[in-house]
């Protein structure tokens, strides 16, 4: 993509993140009595499709398509976004190998917004043409494809294919010309790999198994092998071992919670992206507002939810993010 064209989309970002919600947005839906007047603040606000979108759930799907629409509109290469679309496209995958697999329907598995849709990966997947698949992916698909028929072990192809997608993920950081995403490519692998540790070790995983979910991949922050035998030591081994880690910070955050510290990853990839709203150029700002975009529906998701669920206002406030803006 040209110089100039990239300048424009910046320019376009910039209008479109004075939209974005502030933290006095975040608290005044927060203060909305009910999860229906926290909708009708969203509605008031422009979210949603008028008369087509009135409850919650739909207002955040649609707001969430508008992002990726405007980004298509504007960035004649979106492989230079690939950091951010390879979650859903692996989970796509994983949900194509399912149906295949068994023999049922189910098109509501199935996330847009992703690079093929979901009869291209029922056609890959039935033919193994997996040669349409990225290089990258190529292998690891047909290896997790081949377990599930041999075993029909669905959740072991979770865990190949969502490793498949940490190295995908490093894979389009290390390929990409913005320091930006690289340095988010290896913080996603890195916190990931320690939230994937600990769940291992809250029920019961052995070393092969944490082996296999595992990315062992250099520059994350993270050291593996120290992961694994943190795992097997117990839940609090793990704190220490992150509070030895670039990630120290996050260390009192799991010691509350997994939410809380699933906040925590959120929150400082807000701070490590924040400098992109004052560069002009790039594709750097345009990846910093998607994310930023998405981290903001999560918030508002879980303002919805807690509303829904009754949850007071401080314990609902714990889970919302930093804002971008």
């Amino acid at each position: 993509m040209g110089r100039q064209d990239l300048t424009y989309a910046v320019a376009r970002i910039r209008a479109l993140e004075t939209k974005m919600f502030t933290e006095e947005d975040l608290n005044r839906l927060l203060a909305c009595p009910t999860e229906d007047d926290a909708v009708e603040m969203l509605m008031a606000k422009g979210w949603g499709n008028g008369e087509d979108a009135k409850d919650g759930e739909t207002i955040l799907e649609h707001e969430l398509d508008k992002t990726w629409e405007t980004v298509r509109s504007l960035v004649e290469d979106m492989s230079t976004l690939d950091v951010l679309s390879y979650k859903d496209l692996h989970h796509n995958i994983k949900s194509a190998m399912k149906q295949v697999a068994s023999g049922v329907d189910a098109p509501e598995t199935y996330i847009d917004n992703s690079f093929y849709s979901a009869d291209e990966l029922l056609e890959i997947i039935r033919e193994k043409a997996w040669h349409r698949f990225p290089d990258f992916l190529q292998k690891p698909a047909a290896d997790a494809y081949d377990m599930l028929i041999k075993t029909g072990d669905g959740q072991m192809l979770d865990v190949m294919m969502d490793r498949t997608c940490l190295e995908s993920i490093y894979e389009a950081g290390k390929r990409s010309d913005s320091e930006i995403i690289k340095k988010y490519a290896c913080e996603t692998v890195g916190v990931t790999d320690i939230k994937i540790a600990i769940r291992c070790q809250r029920t019961g995983k052995s070393a092969d198994f944490m082996e296999t979910a595992l990315a062992r991949i250099p520059g994350t922050g993270v050291d593996v092998d120290k992961l694994i035998k943190a795992a097997l030591s117990g839940e609090g081994a793990v704190i220490e071992y992150v509070e030895e880690t670039d990630y120290h910070d996050g260390a009192q955050a799991l010691k509350n919670s997994m939410s809380e510290f699933e906040c925590w990853c959120d929150n400082r990839i807000i701070d490590l992206i924040k400098p992109e709203l004052r560069n002009s150029d790039g594709i750097g700002p345009i990846f910093a507002y998607i994310y930023a975009r998405e981290n903001e529906l999560k918030s508002v998701r879980n303002i919805l939810m807690g509303k829904r669920s009754g949850l007071p206002a401080e314990e609902i406030r714990e889970r919302v993010r930093k804002t971008y803006v």
